[in-house]
């Protein structure tokens, strides 16, 4: 839907620049640091709204890529997270078991799982 707004928003935008660029058809004088010359002025707007896309459209790249880049950190970072759980989930089960086996099952305040009833990730 947001794509949407975006190319309907996009399309009258670019309409508006179109009448408005041909209704502006005259020679104008635009000055350089190094010179100057006359051009017509809808290649003056056109060129204009041409560089201004140029630049929008850099800047909206970088920040996707950006955005890409912390979401693979991000996601390295999670994964790491769940390796770690599974370890010290594995590292429990095998220090109740053991302490089963030892008889010091009198000393274990909460009730313990089956190895079934642990969560599988």
């Amino acid at each position: 839907m947001k794509i949407q707004w975006t190319f309907a928003v996009g399309l009258i935008f670019a309409i508006i620049i179109a009448i408005f660029a041909t209704v502006n058809v005259d020679s104008v004088q635009v000055n350089y640091v190094f010179g100057e010359a006359r051009w017509p002025l809808i290649l003056i707007i056109l060129g204009s709204v041409l560089i201004g896309f140029i630049i929008s459209f850099c800047f909206s790249a970088f920040r996707m890529y950006g955005g890409k880049r912390q979401t693979k950190a991000i996601q390295k970072e999670l994964d790491a997270a769940h390796v770690l759980i599974n370890e010290k989930d594995t590292e429990i089960v095998r220090l109740k078991n053991e302490l089963h086996e030892l008889g010091a099952s009198a000393f274990v305040t909460e009730e313990m799982p089956d190895d079934s009833e642990m969560p599988k990730k």
